[in-house]
């Protein structure tokens, strides 16, 4: 719980300086823009975007909803083959996602006209640089966190079974009691500290997982949910009502399905799904506001989407490969199952092939 409570401060301090871009977007352009370019109807798209609103949001919820269903039916429960289907498709949008969606926009906007004379954003592949450094970022935090928690649970383990040997005479009770069948079964905290529980290291494993996936996928919803909400035009807004509706619900059911294997206490899961669900929206609104004034060919503003966009792609691809899929695809339970694997690429495959079908329109 306190490891949750934590990562949601960083995620909501992220969420306040992230929310500076507007202001970065107010600024002078040296490109042409498409202000004064036909189809241009405020008032038609403003009706667009509450519908959006809507939509995304109701999408988001039943996403990051689904992989909770476990609790009443059995089928969806962690470790079923129903669910590891439903994860490795999960793993397939987001790693389209990071990929197809996220990745050539941080290209295309720090490689833009509008940049020419303003830093050397055009004479280097910065994106690319970003995106994998935030994928190296996201492994050092992911064993660093990882192996900071195991270290503290093994720890409290030893304490705790080293006490009763302080007090004197309990120790060879203790052993006595863990030899059964004529073996012996020596409990020292050493070898505690070596091998903690298996089940324990596990769940440290997801729940760094889901905190740091959660990160990622925020940060590319509030980005995309801003560029809605500038949006005056209603042909532009309205292909991306149900393609981004479609992209929350998938990216909710990946993110959802490493929340419940997080095994968060109800308050936790709940705030980490409000976040998620309420993302997108809240960056419309944010676009709503500063769309008469917000200028997306505004250098400073290509920098900033770039960057980010950037960090997120690498965060959501190493996710999507490390965490997310090759943790499923290498169990032995998994590889000794020819039909199980093949329906885990099979989804795998569906999934991100659904995603990228979706960069048509978003």
């Amino acid at each position: 719980m306190g490891m949750a409570s934590r990562e949601l401060a960083l995620l909501c301090l992220f969420l306040g300086l992230l929310a500076t871009l507007p202001a970065l977007a107010v600024a002078d352009c040296d490109c042409e823009s498409d202000a004064a370019a036909t189809g241009r109807d405020k008032a038609r798209a403003l009706r667009l975007k509450v519908i959006a609103i809507v939509c995304i949001l109701a999408g988001s919820a039943i996403g990051a909803g689904i992989p909770s269903l476990g609790r009443r039916f059995p089928a969806l429960r962690p470790e079923t083959d129903l669910f590891l289907a439903v994860k490795a498709f999960a793993g397939g949008v987001i790693l389209a996602t990071g990929l197809v969606h996220i990745l050539p926009t941080a290209f295309e906007a720090l490689g833009s006209p509008c940049l020419v004379g303003h830093g050397p954003w055009r004479r280097f592949p910065f994106a690319g640089m970003v995106a994998m450094l935030a994928a190296i970022g996201t492994l050092i935090v992911d064993t660093v966190a990882t192996g900071y928690f195991r270290r503290t649970n093994a720890k409290r383990a030893a304490a705790v079974t080293d006490e009763p040997a302080l007090g004197g005479g309990r120790a060879g009770d203790l052993e006595a009691t863990s030899s059964s069948d004529g073996h012996h079964a020596h409990a020292h905290g050493m070898s505690v500290l070596a091998a903690p529980p298996d089940g324990e290291d596990e769940l440290v494993r997801h729940r760094v997982i889901s905190q740091v996936l959660e990160l990622g996928v925020v940060v590319h919803s509030l980005i995309i949910g801003m560029s809605l909400g500038a949006s005056d035009f209603p042909s532009t807004v309205r292909p991306l009502v149900p393609a981004l509706t479609f992209h929350q619900l998938f990216e909710g059911i990946g993110l959802g399905g490493c929340i419940v294997q997080a095994k968060f206490r109800l308050k936790s899961v709940l705030a980490m799904g409000l976040l998620f669900s309420l993302t997108t929206p809240v960056g419309i609104g944010v676009g709503i506001a500063i769309s008469s004034v917000y200028d997306e060919t505004s250098p400073k503003a290509l920098v900033v989407q770039g960057l980010l966009e950037a960090a997120a792609a690498g965060i959501l691809v190493y996710m999507a490969l490390v965490d997310i899929l090759a943790e499923d695809f290498t169990k032995a339970s998994v590889q000794s199952r020819a039909r199980l694997q093949l329906a885990l690429n099979v989804s795998l495959l569906l999934g991100a092939g659904l995603m990228s079908l979706l960069a048509v329109w978003a």
